[in-house]
């Protein structure tokens, strides 16, 4: 096992358990909404999208806790959850036939080329922001052994009761001896609904003083943390790809919070919707580590930073050396973006081919 600086159990009837909303994505692909016919469902979510990734693709036991909706979307959604190899602790909600509670729907066109894709959401009476402390058992689910619990900055985001339910579990989990993560994923148009950048960095910095791992790139530390950022030198598209800007933050997050051993993010480049510059960086417990850095021809871009993510997780869960970890997390991201919808579609032989240098040569 790799010295993290955190102390990671080796078994557990949960490997990882994801706390967040669950949400249904409609894709109409390249076709814009205003003039779209038809589209296609994707179950996702910012949490939800790790725990699938981690069952489906890296074979481990995972859970997810959230709110789930006695209705056919519910019903749609809970079978996608299912086919991912799941577990499922619901607090749930009975549909009044008219306007709620509801599953959310985002609203995401792929894009083409030089037109960006777009992103709106209906998040009207969403059961998910109606989560409050309490709901879960914290002590029975983390008394079954849970190994990890991941959370973020969207679901936190969703109402004032949602970040108490991701403090109150943190807390358990730290009783329990499990590892907390926790994605920044920093959303103005949910925090400003309701206290916009000032709330944010009050909720957020309580969740992270319970953090151990973090994700999130610099802009992230900078609106969800409030830590000063560098200034960059150079061209804009140059720093999203330069780690020295992301590791120069890190010595003002690890003074604010101490808890916190391991923080990572993806860096982008976007060309076109379709071609993007992709790398991934971490540090771990004072060491730095860094990806090459590749070009991804990109089908759906959703999910990305999730499944790096992701496949860092897997990494430190197998208690694999910091570089091979990253690398892990960084092959697995940019392979998500090349299925359809937020989850994984990749198998574990895949991802650890394209880790070590693999190509996209036919495999007969």
């Amino acid at each position: 096992m790799a010295d993290y600086g955190l102390t990671i159990k080796k078994e557990g009837e949960i490997d990882f358990l994801s706390l967040g909303a669950l949400i249904h994505r409609l894709d109409p692909g390249v076709v814009p909404f205003r003039k779209a016919r038809s589209c296609e469902i994707h179950v996702s979510g910012g949490e939800f999208n790790c725990a699938a990734n981690l069952s489906d693709c890296f074979g481990l036991n995972t859970a997810i806790a959230s709110a789930m909706v006695d209705y056919p979307i519910g019903d749609l959604i809970d079978g996608f959850v299912q086919s991912m190899g799941v577990k499922r602790f619901y607090k749930h909600f009975t549909h009044n036939g008219v306007n709620g509670p509801n599953m959310a729907t985002v609203y995401s066109d792929r894009g083409q080329g030089v037109r960006a894709p777009i992103v709106f959401y209906n998040r009207s009476n969403e059961a998910a922001a109606q989560l409050k402390p309490g709901d879960f058992d914290w002590k029975a689910i983390f008394g079954r052994g849970v190994r990890w619990i991941h959370s973020g900055g969207i679901f936190a985001a969703l109402s004032a009761t949602t970040g108490e339910v991701i403090i109150e579990a943190f807390k358990a989990a730290r009783e329990a001896g499990t590892v907390t993560s926790f994605d920044l994923n920093y959303r103005a148009k949910l925090w400003d609904l309701w206290g916009g950048n000032d709330k944010a960095q009050e909720v957020i910095s309580r969740i992270v003083e319970y953090t151990d791992v973090l994700v999130g790139n610099e802009e992230d530390l900078q609106l969800g943390l409030g830590i000063a950022g560098p200034k960059v030198e150079g061209s804009k598209a140059h720093s999203k790809l330069d780690p020295a800007s992301f590791f120069s933050m890190i010595d003002s997050v690890t003074k604010k919070y101490p808890l916190i051993k391991i923080v990572g993010t993806t860096l982008r480049e976007v060309l076109s919707t379709n071609r993007h510059k992709w790398g991934a960086v971490v540090w771990i417990n004072g060491k730095t580590y860094s990806t090459p850095v590749t070009d991804l021809d990109v089908y759906d871009r959703v999910g990305g930073g999730d499944g790096f993510a992701s496949g860092l997780i897997y990494g430190l869960l197998q208690g694999l050396p910091g570089d091979e970890a990253l690398r892990l997390g960084w092959a697995h991201g940019a392979l998500l973006t090349t299925f359809p919808g937020d989850t994984t579609m990749a198998t574990l032989s895949q991802v650890k081919a394209f880790a070590a240098g693999g190509s996209a040569r036919i495999q007969r």
